[in-house]
């Protein structure tokens, strides 16, 4: 009986799809342009051309048909950009048009129904979360609040790696950046480390690409309930997992709060969201006086603590992997270090602004290897003429970040060499505003984390560096580390960076 009809379903898809493929063929012949793409097959429509690093194949697809290029993924028509200028129509010119997220498969588990931040339609809902978000979470004042946090564990790293390298050990360096962030974060969001209570990080890798990966069930909704990929099985099984753990936490603090007289001036931030449990989002909001819920905090922490513990840690990653592989670069931020800093201590947050040379490598890093390749999807609210190509209400916007990175118009002909001196004196932000380089997003749906990610990778990237010297080990030559991609929302090192340090500071 379920194969009959899963038989059933199949035919009755193929026929609508069928249907619908020459009636979209029939709809467009008329004065809508509609933007160039690839010819779609019948029911997966260009889903076959994506391959296993989807950013890759559109890249080389775009420059087939160009910076705005239609594609259809299943029935759902995907418009793909490509270029800086394409980019700032989309993000900035008609933002509000293209603000919106789609609805997907994995956000109705993991978020609990969208109602964290990163995933959620675009509406009061998100802007009323963003506020809120913004004022009590992720404000300048409140990054800063948390610099003695970070150099009690810049310290701690220090001394771990400086033992290893007494005793000539090579170090997983992936791993080791993996676990400084994961306690910096966890200790920021949390007010504690985790690592006693569950293995946080293997359900948030398998959320990274739970939430990155193609789900057929999004794009040939009929398959949906085949779940041919198996996804729908590992998204209840990692959001069960999430959700178990944030209820044991908030349960842990309710009981607390009754044991205490007077309520607590808490500073990390699951506490003060907790503490802030059954109260309105924005009391002043008579219209729509959004409660803070259990769902809600649930939803904006899988965003937060995804975002927090993984696209950081990728980020260091790929930039150490890029300085071992160049040693000039190397070279050249160590000196830069040596001449703020000195070599008779470790680097202060208060250090970070004058090291220009490392804001050049991590913008050159982050062109390169952007975190969220092809950021979070958008989708159109209405119908929309943009540089004369129709788009159609409900599309899916996918803007190719790596793809920008490699635009050799804006980056000249050397665009695919890790050369941050390019930054020099260029004025080129990565905050948003300039849409050649914009690792974080940009417009409305802009990540409102970036201070605390940005203030974490420049400080553990500089203290690596000012306290080590690395070589990579087995005689390996900088120009034969491996530097393969692994795809999700995010874009890991397919496998682990490896290298030997030296302590090099004087005492």
């Amino acid at each position: 009986m379920p194969s009959t009809m899963a038989l059933f379903l199949v035919l009755l898809g193929t026929l609508c799809s069928f249907i619908y493929f020459f009636r979209t063929l029939t709809t467009n012949k008329n004065d809508r342009k509609l933007p160039p793409g690839p010819a779609p097959l019948p029911i997966i429509g260009n889903l076959h051309m994506l391959g296993k690093l989807p950013h890759q194949s559109l890249h080389r697809l775009a420059q087939r048909y160009g910076p705005i290029m239609l594609i259809k993924l299943g029935h759902v028509p995907t418009i793909v950009v490509s270029s800086p200028e394409a980019a700032e129509l989309f993000l900035k010119v008609h933002d509000v048009v293209f603000a919106s997220r789609p609805k997907v498969q994995s956000s109705d588990y993991l978020t609990c129904g969208a109602k964290g931040l990163a995933f959620t339609e675009y509406g009061s809902y998100w802007r009323t979360v963003r506020k809120w978000c913004i004022l009590h979470l992720l404000s300048a004042l409140k990054v800063e609040s948390f610099a003695p946090v970070r150099k009690a564990e810049m310290v701690s790293l220090v001394e771990s790696v400086r033992a290893m390298a007494a005793e000539g050990e090579t170090l997983n360096l992936s791993q080791q950046v993996a676990k400084v962030v994961e306690v910096i974060m966890s200790r920021v969001i949390f007010g504690r480390c985790m690592d006693d209570e569950v293995e946080l990080k293997p359900l948030i890798e398998e959320t990274m690409y739970l939430a990155g990966v193609f789900n057929l069930s999004d794009y040939v909704p009929f398959l949906a309930p085949l779940d041919l990929q198996g996804i729908k099985r590992r998204l209840k099984r990692t959001s069960n997992g999430l959700h178990a753990f944030f209820d044991k936490l908030i349960d842990e603090i309710e009981r607390e709060s009754k044991n205490i007289e007077e309520r607590k001036s808490y500073t990390d931030i699951f506490h003060v969201m907790v503490s802030l449990l059954n109260t309105p989002m924005n009391p002043a909001d008579e219209e729509n006086p959004y409660i803070i819920g259990r769902e809600n905090i649930r939803g904006i922490m899988v965003d937060m603590v995804a975002a927090s513990f993984d696209t950081t840690s990728t980020a260091i990653e790929w930039t150490l992997s890029e300085l071992l592989r160049h040693p000039r670069v190397m070279a050249g931020l160590q000196q830069e270090l040596e001449t703020i800093v000195g070599r008779n201590r470790m680097v202060e947050e208060s250090d970070l602004p004058k090291l220009t040379y490392l804001d050049m490598v991590i913008k050159e890093s982050l062109r390169l290897h952007p975190v969220a390749p092809l950021l979070i999807p958008h989708e159109s609210t209405e119908d929309i003429t943009v540089n004369g190509h129709f788009i159609p209400k409900k599309s899916r916007i996918v803007v190719n970040v790596w793809s920008l990175g490699r635009d050799c118009t804006v980056w000249s002909d050397n665009a695919e060499e890790f050369f941050p001196e390019r930054f020099d004196n260029s004025g080129i932000d990565l905050r948003g505003h300039d849409f050649q380089l914009i690792p974080f997003g940009a417009g409305r749906r802009g990540c409102p984390g970036m201070q605390l990610g940005l203030t974490t990778l420049r400080l553990v990237v500089a203290q690596l560096v000012h306290c080590f010297d690395w070589e990579l080990p087995d005689a390996l030559l900088p120009n034969e580390l491996d530097m393969t991609e692994k795809f999700g929302l995010s874009l890991p090192r397919a496998n682990h960076l490896f290298a030997k340090p030296a302590y090099r500071l004087v005492g």
